[in-house]
């Protein structure tokens, strides 16, 4: 791959990739760029890192429960319940 900017940063340095895409599928998309006054490589640029970003999301999420899991909070009845059934669903 060829750096077609260089930057500072290597986290803004981009690179450029051969996308292969259905002829109707690319006439779609170039038609919604235009829509949204931007480029076919920016659209696609900026719908790839909101995946990404929801993914990471979801993974952090995901330890976070484990975690949570490996290590539940105490629901004040340590281990005793003194109720039933009924009485949980009993009406007034």
């Amino acid at each position: 791959m060829k750096a077609s900017r260089s930057n500072k940063s290597s986290e803004t340095e981009t690179r450029n990739i051969t996308l292969a895409l259905p002829k109707n599928l690319l006439r779609k998309v170039k038609l919604l760029a235009v829509e949204r006054d931007m480029s076919v490589s920016r659209l696609l640029a900026e719908t790839l890192e909101e995946l990404v970003k929801r993914d990471d999301a979801y993974e952090r999420a995901y330890a976070r429960w484990r975690e949570d899991m490996r290590h539940l909070r105490s629901l004040g009845t340590n281990g005793k319940i003194t109720w039933t059934r009924d009485e949980l669903h009993e009406r007034h």
